[in-house]
């Protein structure tokens, strides 16, 4: 195959022109420091500035500035909404915090963090991709003081009812804050943050064309005015002093660079996602070579994300063929590929520890064409006759 097909575009995306433009500037022009109070810190701020009111704009914010908070990666922006929140007032013995089974693996291992303060944390199913509102209506007790559940799972392009789930959460406990990590949906699936309903959302800008290495965390202004959140770093008063260092001008101006191209062409994208889905369905429908490859899909699924589960072939046995082919899928959330147990997000969808370890993961761009689907598709079932045969 003379060409590469990227299909791994929930582990990351290439850099866009926008974001590559904007970061290019900044590298030749702009190599203040903005804390600083002379003419080049104060050209570097309002790169700065311009990048946070981008991505405010993106959520349907305006406002000061205050509630965005620029971090080095959604994993550090989900550690601090829930760590940051969690402590941020002393805490009663067992107080509860409630997060889904399938969460990222920052989300998980913050709320492990927890554990070890005495929080009771209590893990939703998320069986088949769908939230039990049952098992909500029992789990939300008075203790409860925190609330974390992802806008679109990264593993099984599940998209949750999160916005009911925090709706519920707040008339049974209305001091609770709500978080969101809504890396994988963000500028693919259409929402803002009063839609969302959630004090706290995590935004990443290598998911949307931007660079890799900057994420931000809005905060509502409630939360802001409670004091309902606490730094996780210590050492400046960056970022509102929220997230001391000395801020990624380059990378920053590249997220708010990506962020306004990819919400200005949001309709285009998410139309263009629509077709390349459907086109997959099909052929993994229609194909008689891909017929034994389950597709686990969700009721309400997102168009970019895809779960296989290969016919008695390893995950990584089959992305290294594709690989070789030229053809990049992945096993999972990237930043879960080399655990050495089954993913958790396949499992709580129902997934055997067998199933899970022969799972691929197809995620799309707007950028890929049916081409590329079709190519895939042919390699794909290349690689099943080869291995099932040398099995």
């Amino acid at each position: 195959m003379s060409r590469e097909i990227y299909l791994d575009n929930s582990a990351t995306t290439p850099l866009s022109a926008a974001a590559k433009a904007a970061m290019t500037e900044v590298m030749e022009a702009t190599y203040g420091n903005p804390s600083s109070l002379h003419t080049l810190g104060l050209a570097a701020e309002k790169v700065v500035k311009g990048a946070r009111d981008a991505v405010l704009a993106t959520l349907g914010v305006r406002g000061d500035g205050r509630q965005l908070i620029f971090c080095g990666s959604g994993s550090e922006a989900n550690n601090l909404a829930l760590i940051g929140a969690y402590t941020a007032k002393q805490r009663r013995p067992h107080a509860r915090v409630l997060i889904t089974a399938g969460e990222h693996s920052s989300t998980e291992a913050a709320a492990r963090y927890l554990e070890s303060l005495g929080a009771e944390v209590v893990r939703l199913s998320t069986l088949c991709g769908a939230l039990d509102f049952n098992e909500i209506e029992k789990a939300l007790t008075p203790d409860t003081v925190l609330v974390s559940a992802m806008l679109v799972n990264n593993e099984t392009g599940a998209r949750y009812p999160v916005e009911r789930l925090f709706a519920l959460a707040k008339a049974k406990c209305p001091s609770v804050v709500c978080h969101c990590d809504a890396v994988q949906g963000y500028l693919k699936v259409k929402f803002t943050a009063k839609s969302l309903g959630a004090d706290l959302i995590t935004v990443s800008a290598h998911k949307i064309g931007g660079p890799k290495g900057t994420a931000a965390l809005y905060v509502h202004p409630d939360v802001l005015k409670r004091k309902a959140l606490v730094p996780i770093l210590h050492g400046g008063q960056q970022e509102n002093g929220m997230r001391p260092g000395t801020e990624n001008v380059i990378c920053i101006a590249g997220f708010g660079a990506a962020a306004a191209d990819a919400a200005a062409r949001f309709a285009k994208r998410a139309s263009a996602l629509d077709a390349l889905a459907a086109h997959l369905l099909w052929r993994l429908e229609s194909d008689g070579a891909l017929a034994e490859i389950i597709c686990n899909r969700p009721h309400d699924a997102v168009s970019h994300i895809f779960s296989l589960t290969l016919p008695r072939i390893k995950s990584e046995t089959m992305l290294h063929y594709l690989s070789g082919r030229g053809v990049y899928v992945s096993s999972g959330s990237a930043c879960a590929s080399h655990a050495k147990t089954a993913s958790r997000a396949l499992i709580a969808y129902g997934l055997s520890a067998d199933a899970a370890d022969c799972t691929i993961r197809v995620s799309l761009s707007p950028d890929n064409t049916e081409a590329d689907i079709d190519a895939f598709c042919d390699a794909l079932a290349d690689g099943l006759r080869n291995l099932i045969r040398m099995k």
